[in-house]
């Protein structure tokens, strides 16, 4: 039997230089006959797509060759997985023909039909049968992901019940699997194809936007690699680095689970840095040239490397402070490991001595699963035992089911709660208990997979703020605080409203910033704090306000004399340079942090005031930051006149003659630095004094103010700082 037709000697061709380039021996006679014997068999079949049923295989077995190379015996049981299921040729043949690994793979692979009535069963016993082969050769598995990806490459072609049942079946079943196995890409390509037809206007949606902003990432990539790749280049490493992409579905599940828009979602960029090096070392060596030249986010660590995950995955992920304040995700991997990120067991398989074997691990979570299919007697429920094989799939989810046996699937460590408000807000709002399979259980009862859940509530039971200690959904940690908000802001314009009667009533008057001062003298960490407590009688408001009323002013003249000092030292050096050029943009300076020249300082678009120039270590910036670190935008002081600019420091001690003359001498002595001016006040043998100066930058401020510190009788030098 020889190819007579051109084009199928050329689809052989093609076949066999990919495995020629991929696999590291290949007996071409043996996938050639392979080849020739799938082409006979389908030879009269035609697929929905009207292309001959012979493509199919084919192209499976194109697949295994390109994306998981294993060996040929793979790509021989790819092209012949549906010879034994849809044509006359009996496992039997296969073994003679082709040998006992080949004929297994291809009996493990073919689905069982005809012998259990109903859908749902027949999927289920396919799957036991596709388990209990895996576990003799991990081959099995990859053959049929194949045989599913090629499947839904071509699903446009069948009907849209056809479709949307063959997509729900990959997104529950083939996806999970895949991540199970390691097999990233193949994960991420099965998710989004069955997004498309799944949700095919939200598919089209993100396309479309991802599409629009490709180039800015690009452009952006671009500019923050540069520096990265010039180190190591000069580090004598040799890397391979590009922009990550970025798949449809996570994106879209992303948004659906922190319920922001798209445009928030994206703004993290993400590059890969891939090493080719066998030394794990070098990825450490990178992860601190990339420190070096750009900021790390601490929380955003994770060393996948010393710890892997279950499904051996290895990689760095750290994520810093690009140009402009953007947040940027970086990976670092060795080849190895990139390769078995991508490719997962199939690369795994392939530095294994003994290639039928599976990791102890993985074949102990393969025979839980396979318990599960031999003890249930053929009498169980349909639904139940392909249910049972679903729940455990998903290692971060559950799945748990309503009194009418509806199915939920919540993520892992979920409580009753949660299962309250993924029904509904109402339910969720009004639950004062639960019930597991009968029994009632406090609502802080950790959830498992198969668990009967039923929510007793109530009208009169509303959230408590303890819940928020324990709920794991954000749907449920959302409505929640958005309860627990209204009922705070209803108690904080109370307190409010009492407040204005009473100064009114005392003819006082009050900025929002002079009560927040108040609020902070009274131990509370802002106004809500202090006017819920005035509602709830927990602060006396006389007391308060008399105290306030008889309060020594020395702490608001400091405040004072600091913000004269920081209007001088601002206009000395000429105010603030927007991306390293002065524009005609507003901006103003943050109270909460008073930023003064010689401050590493950057900016946050504001809506009415501008740009907000706020101290790099700023509380109040971070937390704005991590909300939407797209408003974050590159500022700088000026230099000034002889790169100098103006500090000021306050120095305390025990007074004594010649302590003036001594201070001056020591700071002009020191480097030529030139004193801008100087006050000192005694009282009680005590004095304290203030001191404004021209330094060169932080560093010539520092050494200053140690020498100061040396000074007999000074106790104390700090910088001239806001309250």
């Amino acid at each position: 039997m020889a190819v007579e037709n051109p084009k199928y000697q050329k689809m052989l061709d093609n076949l066999l230089k990919i495995c020629k380039n991929n696999l590291p021996a290949v007996d071409e006679a043996l996938v050639s006959k392979a080849f020739e014997l799938s082409l006979e068999a389908h030879k009269n079949d035609i697929r929905a797509s009207g292309e001959p049923y012979f493509t199919h295989p084919y192209e499976v077995a194109m697949i295994v060759a390109e994306e998981f190379p294993l060996d040929d015996v793979t790509i021989v049981s790819a092209l012949l997985h549906d010879v034994v299921e849809d044509t006359e040729y009996t496992v039997d043949f296969m073994n003679r023909e082709f040998g006992k690994e080949v004929s297994e793979i291809i009996d493990g692979v073919t689905k069982i039909s005809g012998i259990f009535r109903g859908h749902e069963i027949t999927k289920a016993e396919n799957y036991r049968k596709l388990l209990l082969s895996m576990v003799k050769d991990v081959r099995v598995i990859l053959v049929k992901f194949a045989d599913r990806l090629h499947n839904m490459r071509t699903l446009e072609f069948v009907n849209p019940d056809k479709q949307r049942r063959i997509a729900q079946e990959t997104l529950e079943i083939y996806a999970p699997f895949a991540h199970r196995f390691g097999l990233g890409k193949v994960k991420w390509e099965l998710e989004d194809l069955a997004f498309k037809y799944l949700n095919r206007e939200a598919y089209e949606e993100l396309a479309r936007k991802l599409k629009a902003k490709r180039k800015d990432r690009e452009s952006y990539i671009k500019k923050f690699a540069e520096p990265i790749v010039s180190k190591l280049e000069e580090a004598n490493l040799k890397i391979e680095l590009s922009g990550r992409a970025k798949h449809l579905y996570s994106i879209y599940r992303k948004m659906v689970r922190r319920n922001k828009p798209f445009e928030e979602i994206y703004d993290l960029f993400a590059i890969r840095i891939i090493l080719d090096t066998k030394n794990r070392n070098e990825c450490y060596t990178t992860l601190g040239i990339v420190n070096q030249i750009y900021l790390p986010v601490p929380d955003r660590f994770k060393d996948y490397i010393s710890i892997p995950k279950t499904n051996n995955y290895q990689s760095i992920h750290t994520t810093v402070v690009g140009p402009l304040g953007r947040l940027v995700e970086v990976q670092i991997r060795t080849r190895q490991m990139h390769e078995i990120a991508e490719k997962g067991v199939a690369a795994h398989w392939r530095y294994k001595e003994n290639k039928t074997a599976t990791d102890g691990e993985l074949e102990a979570w393969v025979n839980w699963i396979r318990d599960i299919f031999e003890n249930a007697s053929r009498d169980d429920q349909k639904k139940e035992l392909m249910e049972s094989f679903k729940l455990n799939l998903y290692q971060d989810e559950i799945y748990v089911f309503t009194p009418k046996g509806d199915l939920r699937r919540l993520p892992v460590g979920s409580t009753p709660v949660d299962f309250a408000f993924d029904i509904h807000s109402k339910v969720g709002f009004h639950c004062i208990g639960a019930k597991i399979d009968g029994k009632i259980v406090p609502l802080d009862t950790k959830l498992h997979s198969g668990d009967q859940v039923e929510i007793i509530s109530s009208k009169n039971q509303h959230p408590n703020k303890n819940w928020i200690k324990f709920v794991q959904t954000h749907k449920a940690k959302n409505e929640i605080r958005k309860w627990l908000n209204k009922e705070e802001q209803t108690v904080v314009d109370s307190g409010m409203e009492i407040w204005e009667k009473k100064i009114k009533k005392m003819k006082l008057s009050f900025t929002p910033d002079d009560v927040l001062k108040i609020a902070h003298s009274n131990k509370f960490d802002n106004s809500r704090q202090f006017f819920k407590a005035i509602a709830q009688s927990t602060v006396n408001i006389d007391e308060v306000l008399t105290a306030t009323t008889q309060k020594d002013d020395k702490e608001f003249e400091k405040e004072i004399e600091f913000q004269k000092f920081a209007k001088i030292s601002r206009n000395e050096i000429g105010g603030i340079l927007v991306d390293g050029k002065k524009s005609g943009i507003m901006y103003t300076y943050a109270k909460c942090c008073n930023p003064i020249p010689g401050d590493p300082v950057i900016g946050y678009i504001t809506i009415g005031e501008g740009i907000k120039i706020h101290r790099k270590t700023c509380v109040n910036l971070i937390s704005l930051s991590s909300t939407d670190s797209s408003k974050l935008v590159s500022v700088q002081w000026p230099e000034a006149e002889g790169s100098l600019f103006v500090a000021g420091i306050s120095v305390r001690g025990k007074d004594r003659p010649g302590i003036l003359n001594d201070i001056s001498h020591s700071i002009v002595t020191y480097q030529n630095t030139n004193i801008k001016s100087i006050n000192i006040n005694s009282s009680d043998s005590m004095f304290e004094g203030s001191v404004t100066l021209y330094v060169n930058n932080l560093d010539h401020l520092n050494r200053m103010m140690e020498r100061l510190k040396r000074v007999a009788g000074v106790f104390s030098v700090e910088r001239f700082e806001s309250n």
